[in-house]
């Protein structure tokens, strides 16, 4: 951010684009320059009682409509405001983009699963309230370390660091949208990566006599789960028309990656899902896994003492693909991953069904084996 002692010709030659500048004769004075125009603008701390209370910005006009002379006695008196205490922006929203703009704007940007979303504005409502209607260029460095702290003792280091990219990822958005804006604090933060999950090895024989023991519709489910390696939400949501049992074809409709996916399944899975099927007509429920005490009809929870959860499963579904000799870019197709680098982007997944048959039923016959 340079200072320098302006001059009608020396704002003139500041170049387009190049941000903040700042008047070395009157405090708070700055020109912006945006990518195709340049502001005056005056910035300053409002003070109560010794306390800062916020940091405004409030714009002045363009350099080509005011002079400097007249800019610089506007800034005055914005000023003696600002250090009397007294906001002349009147509220948040016109000291800039507030924090749940930036978080709306974040999530309107791309198409985000409803649990992202979900989690997303929980972190907002329930551990960012103090910050939720305030200008992004208000929240401090020292703010943000503070509640890292506080939420570190009270709910943990994992709870803590996810709150934190909620709030990065929001603020960076902001800093997208309003170029005036220089920084993120929570930049001032080391915040831990979410920590790799760690998975047992998985003893097929034992699995096999706990699976045997459930409800026969939850025991299918978990077969279902180890046999697809599919997420959990894309197999919960499967509706009895996405199961083509003439085609040995499970269509995902909810994927993270976006779109459908179609899982080509083996002998094996296919008939248990045709006689799950069977069993399951006289409920009269469009799922396929179907639930009298849900709220949404199907089952929402399939995990179980000493099973796998439906994460676990894909680990394990990843590590027997290996082992049945399945090469890593089928066995990636078949996860619903997206395959890396430039060429994985031409790589059309519903396209190659019948090819990746074979891999499928790879990994079925190694577990039912």
């Amino acid at each position: 951010m340079a200072v320098l002692n302006m001059t009608e010709a020396r704002i003139r030659d500041l170049p387009l684009g190049s941000g903040i500048h700042r008047d070395e004769q009157v405090k708070g004075l700055m020109v912006i320059c945006h990518a195709s125009t340049r502001t005056y603008a005056v910035q300053g701390d409002v003070r109560r009682n010794g306390r800062h209370v916020r940091t405004v910005r409030v714009k002045i006009d363009r350099c080509d409509r005011i002079g400097l002379r007249e800019a610089r006695n506007r800034a005055k008196s914005l000023m003696s405001q600002i250090q009397s205490g007294v906001d002349p922006t009147a509220g948040p929203a016109e000291s800039g983009i507030t924090l749940k703009q930036a978080l709306d704007a974040h999530l309107s940007e791309k198409t985000f699963s409803p649990r992202t979303r979900e989690g997303y504005l929980y972190h907002l409502d329930q551990y960012l309230s103090k910050f939720r209607n305030r200008a992004v260029t208000d929240i401090s460095r020292q703010e943000v370390r503070d509640l890292f702290d506080s939420l570190k003792r009270k709910h943990g280091e994992t709870t803590a660091a996810s709150v934190m990219r909620t709030l990065r990822a929001a603020i960076n958005t902001a800093m997208r949208l309003d170029e005036t804006i220089s920084g993120n604090p929570v930049a001032a933060l080391r915040v831990p990566s979410t920590k790799r999950r760690q998975v047992a090895a998985l003893d097929l024989d034992g699995w096999w006599k706990d699976v045997e023991g459930l409800a026969p519709i939850r025991r299918d489910l978990h077969i279902a789960m180890m046999l697809t390696g599919a997420r959990r939400s894309s197999l919960l949501q499967v509706r009895r028309d996405d199961v083509d049992l003439e085609r040995s074809i499970l269509k995902f409709r909810h994927m993270k990656t976006g779109g459908q996916m179609l899982f080509p399944m083996g002998i094996r899975l296919t008939e248990r899902l045709r006689a799950r099927m069977e069993a399951d007509a006289p409920l009269g429920s469009e799922w396929l896994w179907p639930s009298a005490t849900s709220a949404s009809g199907h089952i929402e929870e399939p995990r179980e003492d000493g099973l796998p959860s439906p994460h676990e499963y894909r680990h394990h579904a990843r590590t027997l693909f290996i082992a049945g000799g399945v090469p890593y870019a089928e066995s990636a197709l078949l996860l619903g991953q997206k395959l890396p680098g430039a060429s994985g982007g031409y790589v059309h997944a519903e396209h190659l069904v019948e090819h990746l048959r074979q891999h499928a039923q790879a990994l079925e016959d190694l577990v039912c084996r």
